[in-house]
């Protein structure tokens, strides 16, 4: 009997550890989700600010975008997280790059007159449904038309499987890494080294398809409007 309860104990407090662990994991993703919902809301934020400061309403962007009054809400409220597609579609019709949709990050550095992005001062936009994130190493505000971005790409990550379009020009760097570009009907195969070019009229979209590796690419982008524009999406 006493050798029988010996041979218990150590199982129990195994399964006690372990429960321990599934606990503190649990824990660890719990804390982890408000900064999700958080990053909605500022990123909505910015763009009803946008559209106030161009007086337009949520019925005339739903027009211009083929995307729904009700959806364009909750995205304003903080409420759904945009894809990269839908946030290109709405700073094209906002006339802005998608740089614009970052804010701002206060400066310790008021030398740097619009000139220096510390690394400690980057703005990220993380677009965490979808696994991607962009870092902006330019500095952010709506009148810039050329912005620099690190953009990190999780395992899987990806814009999506529609095509899509917005102003301007891009061109990027892979880092590290690879990532699947499609443009118009080619599809390229990019590892570290390789690098692109290319109207962002043209339909595209891009993704990580490695299932074990991060993929981290230089991307620059060009906007060329200068207003909100006048067309459909």
């Amino acid at each position: 009997m006493s050798g029988g309860k010996r041979i218990k104990k150590p199982a129990f407090k195994a399964k006690a550890r372990a429960a321990g662990k599934a606990t503190a994991k649990s824990r660890a993703k719990t804390a982890a989700r408000p900064a999700e919902p958080a990053m909605d809301l500022a990123v909505g934020r910015r763009i009803r600010e946008l559209r106030r400061e161009h007086k337009l309403s949520l019925e005339t962007i739903a027009a211009k975008t083929d995307l729904s009054i009700g959806f364009l809400s909750q995205i304003e409220r903080g409420l759904s997280s945009p894809s990269l597609r839908v946030l290109a579609t709405l700073a094209d019709v906002l006339g802005v790059g998608i740089a614009a949709l970052f804010g701002s990050q206060p400066s310790d550095d008021a030398a740097s007159g619009g000139v220096v992005t510390r690394e400690m001062q980057r703005a990220e936009l993380k677009l965490w449904r979808t696994g991607i994130s962009k870092q902006l190493l330019s500095p952010a505000g709506a009148e810039h038309r050329l912005n620099l971005f690190l953009v990190h790409l999780e395992p899987g990550g990806n814009t999506g499987d529609e095509l899509y379009t917005h102003d301007g020009e891009e061109a990027g760097l892979v880092l590290e890494g690879e990532m699947t570009l499609i443009v118009d009907a080619e599809t390229w195969s990019l590892k570290r080294g390789d690098s692109f070019r290319f109207a962002s009229r043209r339909p595209h979209r891009f993704s990580n398809p490695a299932k074990d590796a991060k993929a981290v690419v230089l991307w620059v982008n060009c906007a060329t409007q200068a207003k909100p524009s006048s067309r459909g999406a």
